[in-house]
């Protein structure tokens, strides 16, 4: 990453020093490699290594434990819809197993358990 490029990402009213901003930069070269060109892991990555340089590391941790807790609990209720409609669906004869799989973006073999199978 740029000097430019974070400037344009942290904006005018970032608080950090030119120490903090070359480390900064650092961290963002090493986000880069580990995250293999995925804009969003990076994002999250580079507004985390911000974060704890400005803010209390505890708060900063709980809150991504509970936005991670919040995820899996959406995770596990959009899986449970889709396990009723794969057994509603397929049941009736409105979608083939193969189909809902691919519509719903999981694999044949889930929709199989789900159905019993």
């Amino acid at each position: 990453m740029q000097r430019y490029e974070l400037d344009a990402f942290l904006g005018d009213d970032h608080g950090l020093d030119e120490d903090q901003i070359a480390e900064l930069l650092a961290k963002a070269d090493d986000i880069e490699e580990r995250c293999d060109a995925d804009p969003d892991e990076m994002r999250e990555e580079l507004v985390t290594a911000y974060r704890l340089m400005r803010e209390e590391p505890n708060v900063v941790v709980a809150e991504l434990a509970e936005r991670r807790i919040e995820a899996i609990v959406a995770e596990a209720n959009a899986l449970a819809g889709l396990r009723q409609s794969a057994i509603v669906l397929i049941g009736r004869g409105d979608a083939t197993e193969a189909g809902f799989a691919r519509l719903a973006g999981v694999d044949r073999m889930t929709v199989r358990k789900w159905l019993g199978k």
